[in-house]
């Protein structure tokens, strides 16, 4: 399996927008096993997304759907940054074979 992990910053005010682009664009991803939109607890303006795919390939090819691709020229207006971003080799959990 393959995982990233990564915080966003959204522009002030606009973290829920974001976070309903980044969702609306998840329901057919080939090899998604898990994608989890989550809003940063101590920043108003951040959200972590968490990721658990088959393998490396299914994410790369993920960016290249119609879908995707429409969300990132939604969302990246609404974007000051990307953060922390780390990738990981998921071993299981709750959701995941």
């Amino acid at each position: 399996m393959y995982g990233r992990i990564g915080r966003i910053t959204a522009a002030t005010g606009k973290r829920d927008a974001l976070a309903a682009i980044l969702l609306e664009s998840t329901q057919a991803m080939p090899g998604c096993l898990s994608y989890v939109v989550a809003a940063d607890a101590a920043d108003p303006d951040a959200l972590w997304v968490t990721e658990v795919w088959d393998n490396a390939a299914s994410h790369k090819a993920s960016l290249t759907l119609p879908a995707v691709q429409a969300a990132i020229a939604k969302g990246r207006p609404l974007i000051v940054t990307f953060g922390n971003m780390v990738e990981t080799a998921p071993i299981g959990g709750v959701g995941l074979r």
